[in-house]
Formats: structure tokens, sequence, C-alpha cells
């Protein structure tokens, strides 16, 4: 398809995705808790894929992708799946969507940097600019005294340590993946289709979780969490617009667009996401916040000049 600003677009669509989708983990993993969360959105994500492949490929795995394939989605998936969504999911129930995914902005500098290191990806000085001033508008918030009283019912966020450690932890696995991605959909100078490589790296990141859960002990946790309907409408629904449309979204971008870029675009998430906290959450999100968060995005939208 060669349609104008295709792959921005496609990035733009991961950003709204993930943008409700992360409001909608955030309100199931405070019933059932993180890690359930990140296995049953898995689980569901990897159902929705094979309705998908068995009317496409007619059978419910993408077996016609090549062992390359296989090999590097599959370590994409165990490490943005597996290991880096852990910390993500365990850092929105800590300190919440919005702060979460401002830091996951810093995935957007990382996957530059790493692009330019294993895929020969080229960057302009202005671009190295907004790398700079990301980190400057990430690190405005997170140092933000938190605590102080809001006015009326409104909730006060409280910036933690290990909350921010969490986000960052998954915003290096969220670049890493994203990477690793990239290199095992391209075959020689073409991509392979979206959802078949969403779909390998859905069930690596399934087969990398299995461990962990019996290391903690937990799966009761998580087949009681069937029984728990509103949680369970909350992953469904997510586990629909995040891992099944926004993942797709993202590796279709690729396509078009560097992994730089497309993170810059998938960037938008903290922007998007503060009328909804505010108006939604009721949530309360100081001036500093803001201004913040534009700085920010607007770091990673200098990314966006060639």
């Amino acid at each position: 398809m060669n349609f104008a600003y295709f792959g921005e677009l496609a990035a733009l669509g991961t950003a709204l995705c993930w943008t409700f989708g992360s409001q909608m983990f955030e309100a199931a993993g405070k019933r059932v808790g993180a890690t359930v969360v990140n296995w049953w959105r898995l689980v569901l994500a990897l159902i929705f894929f094979c309705i998908i492949s068995m009317i496409v490929r007619g059978v419910p795995i993408p077996l016609d992708f090549p062992i390359h394939a296989w090999i590097w989605l599959g370590l994409s998936g165990f490490i943005g799946f597996a290991v880096g969504d852990l910390f993500l999911f365990q850092a929105i129930v800590v300190i919440g969507p919005r702060l979460s995914m401002l830091i996951m902005t810093l995935a957007a500098p990382i996957s530059a940097i790493l692009g330019m290191i294993f895929l020969d990806e080229k960057y302009s000085l202005l671009q190295g600019l907004g790398m700079v001033v990301t980190l400057l508008g990430v690190g405005w918030v997170i140092l933000e005294r938190s605590g102080r009283s809001a006015t009326g019912n409104r909730k006060v966020r409280v910036v933690t340590v290990s909350g921010v450690l969490f986000a960052f932890l998954g915003t290096v696995g969220q670049a890493t993946g994203y990477i690793l991605s990239k290199y095992g959909m391209l075959i020689e100078g073409n991509f392979l289709e979206p959802f078949g490589a969403t779909q390998i790296r859905i069930i690596a990141g399934i087969v990398g979780f299995i461990p962990f859960l019996f290391y903690r002990k937990i799966w009761s946790k998580v087949f009681a969490a069937l029984g728990n309907r509103p949680a369970m409408g909350f992953m469904t629904a997510a586990s629909f617009v995040g891992p099944f449309l926004g993942v797709s979204l993202s590796l279709l971008a690729l396509h078009y667009i560097t992994a730089g870029v497309a993170s810059t675009i998938t960037a938008l998430v903290p922007i998007f996401l503060i009328p909804s906290v505010i108006f939604i959450s009721k949530e309360h999100v100081s001036v500093r916040a803001i201004i913040g968060a534009v700085v920010a995005v607007g770091g990673v939208i200098l990314l966006l000049v060639k």
C-alpha cells in the first residue's frame, strides 16, 4: 500500500489503543492483581489471534512464517511481554497509567539508539536533541514533590521509587522488543504481515510467563479471576485494543517508518491520558505534570524531523 503517512497513522492508532487499554488494565489490576492481568491479557489476545489466523490461513498459528521470524519474534515476545510488560503493569497499579505511560516515552530515544546500533538507522542532530528534551520532560514530572493535598475530591498520585523503576524496566523491555520485532519481521528486504508476527510474540510471552507463575505459586489466583466478571470484562476489552490491535498496529508501522519514529508517535499516550484521568478517574494533575508531559512529547516529536 502506497499511502502517505500510513506508517505514522498506524503508530497513532497504536497510541490511541494503548491509551484506552492502559486504563482498563489498571481497573482490572486493582481487582485481581497486575500479574494475573498480565497473564490473562496474553491468553485472551492469543484467542483473538487464533481466530484471525484460522480465517486468513486456515490454521490457528502462522506456521508459514520462516524459522528466522519465529526465533527473533519469539525472543522479542519474551522480552517485551513476559519481562517488560510484567514491570509495566506493576507500575500502572503502583503509580497509575498516566505517569507510567509518560515514563514509557523514553522508549522512543531508547529505540532510536538501539536502531542506530543494530539496524543501522540514521538520525539527525535535531533528533538527538529531541531525545534529550524527552529525558528532561520526564524527569521534570518524576521529580515533582508528591503527597500535596489536592482540591476537592480528586486523587493525588504518589510517585514512588519502586513505581518509577518498574516503569523504566518496562520501557527498556518495550524498546528492546520493538527492535527485535523489526529484525524478526524483515525477510529478504520485505516485511512479514503484522498480525502473524504479533501472534508469535504473544505465544512466546505466554511460554515465558508460565515459569514465573509457578515460581510465585499464584495459579489459584489466576483461575479465581475467571469468577470476577468486572475484571474479566476489563481484561477482555483491554486485550482486544492493547496486545491484539494496538501491538499489531505498532508492528505495521515498522513496515513504513523507523523504530525511533514509530516509538515517537506512540509516545503521545501520556498527552491523550491527561483529559481522561482528569474527567473520568478524577485524578489531580498538576500544572507541572501537564507541562512536563508536553515537553516530553515535544521532545519525541523532534525525532520526526528528518
